[in-house]
């Protein structure tokens, strides 16, 4: 009798405990007041043929990863912190939606650019066809 007691008090307790802890809702809002203080960049370069693209800033191109769901088109207009490398939330202002990439390098010339694309995106176009970017028009460089 004491061990149906004993455990009926504390099935009981564990129970009383357990639902008493409930998540609070959480709600995401597309906060845009933010996104529009953080860094500004427009995409210079996007294949679809390869999940890396290419950011132009006020420092110089950023090299950046994502997966072909959420790869942004050349001339959109992008708003993160480009300027370390990680994985990181962007927001595309031309499309108004947040989504993942990964900074690979940051600050870097038009010819390290290429070099970089070219190494990890080895397959191009036709044979001896160069990349090309896209002159930005909404970042100008200092």
């Amino acid at each position: 009798m004491k061990k149906i007691f004993t455990l009926s008090a504390t099935f009981l307790l564990a129970v009383a405990l357990l639902s008493s802890c409930v998540k609070e809702k959480v709600v995401i809002t597309n906060n845009e007041n933010y996104w529009l203080s953080q860094e500004q960049g427009e995409v210079v370069y996007s294949d679809p043929s390869c999940n890396y693209w290419v950011v132009a800033t006020y420092n110089g191109y950023n090299v950046v990863y994502s997966n072909s769901g959420s790869q942004p088109y050349e001339g959109d207009l992008l708003y993160g912190n480009f300027s370390s490398r990680g994985s990181r939330n962007m927001y595309n202002y031309s499309g108004g939606f947040v989504f993942a990439g990964i900074v690979i390098d940051y600050w870097l010339t038009y010819g390290e650019t290429l070099d970089i694309l070219d190494y990890y995106c080895p397959i191009y176009g036709k044979t001896g066809q160069t990349r090309v970017f896209k002159e930005s028009t909404k970042i100008q460089k200092k």
